[in-house]
């Protein structure tokens, strides 16, 4: 399951009662059989929407055209009242009241469907199903009904950017997304100065949190997990900090606590109860677009270079999801994805699913090239015999160039 999505995950188990889920395992037994229109080769139960979603807006973030079949796959996944589940493994079947939706499912197949274009009706009905159940206070839970959290949040406000809604006048009872993130804003005193908060804990507190904090900068910014890359601004290590009573200087503070974390190791770290901390590459990830979607590059770009030097093992663990949130955090510093410490994200993205429809085309060209190709050389060898008769050689030499997704 996707890092940025654990902590959600975990509280809407709370919110339901149940059991946290399993640890899906690494290499599926062979009677499992997942649709084949579906990115990655692990249980999708708990991910399976959101994994497409990212997979399919990274493919087209580099330009390339995701397989017919796989975006079909995630419209059939929505439900009639317009919102997702994490995974419906017969999308032929009603959703009902054992449906359990997400809302963080539902809003990363918004910013995927609206970047791919020509799904308005999918979109448009996931919108009215996210507001439908928005919080109180503005935000929202990981499930409907669930406390509001910053990730939560920050995604749905990516989709209502992505179709083009002003987050701030989406409100209910007078509150908009921005006013939750604001209350799971840190104040300015301490380690933790500037950080957001998941969610408060039991007794109403707030603990800073790194992931949650890369979430509320983007969420604050009004931006979603694709982020052009934009002019350099001043950076944030040694920016004061201030009262965060706006979502610009929430932004702002968030990004000097995510600069200070990453300086001293180049990467955020996470660590189980009991066990020494490790370095958590996709917060990482989440947190160089952070920093970028404010021009603040310089640690950014740092975090990256770390990235590209150590990520290649954790990517190929898990799948799609990682390959594109590596995708953004390079796009959103201008790197490119295909040249990523010597690996081309794109060529593995595209490896964990079926094959985009730019790489079929690509390879129909291929072949057709090569039919000309030798009836070329039929030709070629018919002149040099020719010509051999006058006494004048020719040379040939060429090399063709080909760049396979």
């Amino acid at each position: 399951m996707n890092v940025r999505r654990s902590a959600a995950v975990l509280a809407a188990v709370a919110v339901i009662g149940a059991a946290p889920p399993a640890a899906a395992d690494p290499s599926p037994s062979p009677s499992q059989a997942f649709p084949s229109a579906l990115y990655g080769g692990k249980d999708p139960k708990f991910d399976g929407v959101w994994r497409q979603s990212l997979a399919l807006l990274a493919q087209d973030t580099v330009g390339v055209k995701p397989a017919a079949k796989s975006v079909e796959w995630l419209v059939r996944q929505q439900c009639a009242d317009g919102g997702f589940a994490s995974y419906r493994a017969d999308p032929t079947t009603a959703c009902d009241a054992r449906t359990m939706l997400d809302t963080n499912a539902t809003a990363a197949t918004v910013q995927a469907l609206s970047a791919l274009g020509g799904h308005d009706a999918v979109t448009g009905k996931a919108v009215t199903w996210l507001k439908s159940v928005q919080n109180k206070d503005g935000g929202w839970g990981y499930s409907p009904g669930g406390a509001s959290d910053t990730n939560s949040t920050s995604v749905v406000i990516g989709a209502l950017t992505a179709v083009g809604e002003k987050p701030e006048q989406v409100e209910k009872g007078g509150k908009s997304p921005y006013d939750a993130l604001l209350k799971l804003a840190l104040g300015c005193d301490g380690d933790s100065a500037g950080a957001f908060a998941f969610q408060p804990d039991e007794k109403g507190k707030l603990a800073a949190n790194a992931d949650a904090t890369a979430a509320g900068v983007l969420g604050a910014l009004g931006k979603g997990m694709l982020v052009k890359p934009g002019e350099k601004t001043k950076a944030t290590k040694g920016e004061s900090c201030e009262d965060p009573n706006t979502p610009e200087r929430a932004a702002a503070n968030g990004a000097a606590y995510l600069t200070k974390a990453l300086a001293k190791d180049g990467h955020l770290s996470s660590a189980l109860a009991g066990a020494d901390p490790q370095p958590d590459y996709g917060n990482t990830a989440d947190a160089v677009v952070a920093l970028a979607a404010r021009g603040d590059t310089g640690q950014a770009e740092k975090s990256l270079s770390w990235l590209e030097k150590n990520s290649s093992t954790w990517a190929a663990q898990n799948g799609p999801a990682a390959y594109a949130q590596l995708i953004f955090a390079a796009h959103a510093t201008g790197t490119n994805p295909r040249d990523f410490g010597g690996a081309d994200l794109v060529k593995q993205l595209n490896a964990t699913g079926p094959a985009p429809q730019t790489a079929e085309k690509t390879r129909a060209a291929d072949e057709k090239s090569d039919s000309d190709s030798d009836l070329f050389g039929v030709w070629w060898y018919v002149g040099v015999c020719l010509v051999a008769g006058v006494g004048i050689g020719f040379l040939f030499s060429g090399r063709r160039n080909r760049q396979q997704l």
